[in-house]
């Protein structure tokens, strides 16, 4: 059957079920999404990749949207979640595949390239550039670093506090998040806050949607949200240490080929500014490594055409 339409089925990986959105038909092309988004946010990137010759297939990651959601909390370390996406080649009726991740999808691309050589034959991240296994436990780490302030990563550690506040209003959460992350905010305004603050109140919310995202959008993505919840995508956080525990003796370079590409403005380029600048040392193969003016945290959704082309370069290089 041609799939030069986009479809959506459920795939059984690694004793769950995930939901993959996909289109097109030849080499396996897989594209991970981060928090709080779902394959959705790889709307702008099916088409193209399918055009160019290859099966692009965006899951939902596990917890989030149609895909199973294990109540377990460790259920969501890295581990896990890499052998979800390692199992997923298989599935699909493939023995490798090239993966790309954005913001928790990119450290999930990464660590399938790094520790699935053989599966994985080039890795794209955008948004979260590489870093090896540290030498301390992350959370750990934060603690220190973030000890009397309020950092958003060490709030979702309680489970279900998170929960209940993004829960209450799904359609401002979302609303707020997306913008707040965006290169459209303007954060001039917003002062640092205490470590027992919540996360959403102080946040703006826009008066009109930025360009990028619609009121379809957003309504795509409250509802996915209300079907899952938000404790499966915010579990993601709660296993920084067991992943690190997990993952000793890890590799520290990814040797295949290789893309990056961020958002200028992204604020986890700043927090991130060591890994980016070691990233040539860390991934020798870099073929690609971008980024991308005037734009936030929501890569692929805030600049399709740009992060289209980034993609498709890389994928003609990796061919090559």
């Amino acid at each position: 059957m041609a799939r030069n339409a986009r479809s959506e089925q459920r795939v059984a990986t690694n004793g769950i079920h995930l939901n993959v959105a996909e289109q097109g038909e030849g080499p396996l092309v897989l594209l991970l999404h981060g928090f709080p988004e779902s394959w959705y946010s790889w709307r702008h990137q099916l088409a193209p990749i399918a055009a160019a010759g290859y099966r692009a297939v965006a899951p939902d990651m596990r917890g989030y949207g149609k895909s199973d959601r294990p109540q377990d909390i460790a259920a969501y370390n890295q581990v896990e979640v890499v052998n979800d996406i390692i199992g997923l080649i298989p599935a699909l009726g493939y023995e490798t595949a090239v993966v790309i991740g954005h913001d928790w999808g990119a450290p999930t691309a990464w660590s399938t390239a790094l520790h699935h050589p053989d599966s994985v034959t080039a890795v794209g991240a955008l948004s979260v550039p590489y870093s090896p296994r540290p030498e301390q436990p992350p959370l750990d780490t934060m603690k220190k670093m973030f000890k009397d302030m309020f950092f958003y990563q060490l709030y979702f550690q309680q489970p279900g506090v998170a929960e209940a506040e993004f829960e209450q209003d799904l359609t401002t959460t979302l609303r707020k998040f997306l913008y707040v992350a965006s290169g459209d905010a303007d954060l001039g305004g917003m002062q640092p806050k205490s470590a027992d603050a919540d996360l959403l109140s102080d946040l703006p919310d826009p008066k009109r949607l930025p360009d990028w995202l619609s009121q379809q959008d957003l309504a795509y993505y409250v509802a996915e949200f209300t079907r899952s919840g938000m404790r499966g995508p915010l579990n993601y956080y709660r296993n920084h240490n067991l992943t690190w525990e997990l993952t000793k003796g890890a590799p520290e370079k990814i040797q295949q080929p290789a893309m990056f590409v961020a958002g200028e403005k992204d604020g986890v380029i700043m927090m991130a500014a060591e890994a980016l600048q070691k990233l040539p040392e860390r991934v020798p193969n870099l073929l690609i490594n971008e980024l991308i003016p005037g734009i936030g945290h929501w890569t692929q959704q805030e600049a399709p055409d740009a992060v289209n082309d980034a993609i498709l370069r890389f994928l003609k290089l990796v061919e090559s």
